[in-house]
């Protein structure tokens, strides 16, 4: 599998590149970034996946959150896929919406024409992807997986059904029902078609309920979110969480809104909660 540097730029020591290459799995042009701290150049290292919310690309992690500074420290590299395929053949909502279609992959495989043809994020995350990394880059497959919003779904929905292959999952402000809440109902119906028990596999809350393994989690949330009650619902994570007597610490963040504001506040304290996991021996 062949990539194509794009960009590079050197930041805290490390190097942060953008990289495209053709996808298999989402059958168009994928992009990701990377970030490869000091520890790099002699060593390989651990990786934690970011995967970004709705309208997003691989760009707003790493050039709104701050975490190249803290992963430089830890000896962490930070890989952040696209948020969707993209190109002219590749299907988007009819209206043009943003949180359907082009940028809105939900972290997915769509069952769904003509949806189906590209949107197979799932898959491309939790193995196309890790696999390109650890051919072309000194890290070793010590794997964490963290997101926002959207992204912060993905990174439950994914580190909840592979917990053999994440170390710890950690979220900002993530759609935590989806089969309960309007973003996910018509990004489900729209993908996944209208059998709900399909749905079932994509939803953080369900995937608690019926888990039988474990994989250390922290959330954040911030109380001035404006999607916090319509469309986040943490607290059905909680309680979840309590009927299965799962690992997951919830924190609500007083004041903070749904913006990199506010990741970048706490971004520090996720790459130490990964980084016990991670650098553990």
């Amino acid at each position: 599998m062949t990539i194509e540097n794009i960009s590079s730029n050197k930041v805290f020591g490390g190097w942060l590149k953008q990289y495209t290459h053709t996808s298999t799995t989402v059958n168009c042009s994928m992009r990701f970034a990377i970030y490869l701290p000091p520890q790099a150049a002699t060593q390989k290292v651990p990786v934690l996946y970011w995967l970004s919310g709705l309208t997003c690309t691989d760009e707003n992690v790493m050039q709104k959150s701050g975490i190249q500074r803290i992963a430089a420290e830890l000896g962490i590299a930070i890989v952040a896929p696209d948020t969707s395929p993209r190109g002219e053949n590749v299907a988007d909502d009819t209206d043009g919406a943003y949180d359907f279609g082009l940028g809105a992959g939900f972290y997915l495989n769509a069952t769904q024409a003509p949806f189906n043809t590209h949107y197979q994020m799932y898959d491309y995350v939790v193995h196309e992807l890790p696999k390109l990394v650890e051919q072309h880059f000194p890290v070793t497959d010590k794997r964490s997986i963290s997101g926002h919003s959207m992204g912060g779904h993905g990174a439950i929905t994914i580190g909840l059904k592979n917990a053999d292959r994440y170390q710890s999952i950690s979220a900002f402000s993530p759609i935590c029902h989806p089969i309960d809440c309007p973003w996910g109902l018509k990004a489900f119906n729209g993908y996944l078609g209208q059998d709900k028990q399909d749905w079932l596999e994509y939803d953080s809350v369900e995937l608690i309920k019926a888990s039988n393994s474990t994989v250390p989690m922290l959330v954040d949330q911030g109380t001035d979110d404006n999607f916090l009650e319509e469309q986040l619902k943490p607290e059905t994570l909680v309680d979840a969480a309590k009927i299965k007597n799962y690992p997951l610490t919830l924190r609500m963040q007083q004041g903070y809104d749904h913006s990199y504001f506010f990741i970048s506040s706490f971004i520090e304290e996720h790459l130490r909660f990964h980084g016990e996991y991670l650098l553990a021996e």
